[in-house]
């Protein structure tokens, strides 16, 4: 189902990004356009949010440092891709 007709994005690419660390409708946004044209969709994109896990929020929830964790992950993951 379309949640963003303006771009033609998906309910399970805004669920994909969200896995891949999007937490707030801004972060999907900056993924993939959604909700930046006529903004309609961007009530539903924080419904899709509300309801899953975030991988950030889980860690800021614990305390700890949210945004160097996430980029150390991506790092060590480029860096396995490219070797």
């Amino acid at each position: 189902m379309y949640v963003c007709s303006c771009f033609g994005v998906t309910e399970a690419q805004v669920k994909q990004h969200a896995e891949d660390g999007a937490c707030t409708p801004r972060q999907i946004a900056s993924a993939c356009k959604a909700g930046t044209d006529c903004g309609s969709c961007v009530r539903r994109i924080q419904a899709i949010l509300g309801r899953g896990a975030c991988p950030r929020r889980e860690l800021a929830d614990q305390g700890r440092p949210v945004l160097s964790e996430l980029e150390a992950a991506d790092a060590l993951g480029a860096l396995d891709e490219a070797a």
